[in-house]
């Protein structure tokens, strides 16, 4: 470990606005850079699973050429990539905001099972769940106080 490394992960620890685990993992690093250190010594004194002194020494190394702040961070999230387009969610809005009745339904507003079935029959999406649908809607396209979608009645 450099000089300046070590005096960055120092500056982390007593840095008052560092996260704590970007503090701990700090600490880790610094503890293990010390020859007189196990991993389970540094395990019990952070209080802490072994295994997350192994990982974070591991990173520490495999990551050698990173900025000391990128090695500290999380690694990125898996998941699964988005199925439905940006212009795909733009049709799916441009229709929601259509009257039902010029689809040929005999509703005024859009419920979510009505909606989703009209984006799978006019082919903007292969498939597409009622309440994944409404949910967003109503979480990342609301924008005024009046509802896009008819609410479903509390039981």
């Amino acid at each position: 470990m450099t000089g300046s490394e070590k005096a960055e992960l120092e500056q982390i620890i007593r840095r008052h606005s560092t996260p704590q685990n970007e503090a701990r993992r700090a600490k880790i690093i610094l503890l293990a850079n010390e020859e007189c250190h196990t991993n389970h010594e540094i395990a019990v004194q952070l209080g802490i699973n072994p295994c997350d002194i192994t990982r974070w020494t591991k990173r520490w190394i495999d990551l050698a050429m990173e900025p000391v702040k990128m090695r500290l961070s999380d690694a990125p999230r898996s998941g699964a990539p988005d199925r439905i387009t940006a212009e795909q969610w733009c049709n799916i809005i441009a229709l929601a905001c259509e009257p039902p009745s010029s689809y040929g339904l005999p509703i005024t507003n859009w419920t979510h099972k009505e909606l989703a079935n009209e984006v799978v029959k006019q082919g903007i999406v292969d498939t597409i769940s009622s309440s994944y649908l409404g949910h967003v809607l109503k979480k990342r396209f609301a924008t005024s106080s009046k509802p896009l979608l008819v609410e479903r009645k509390a039981r």
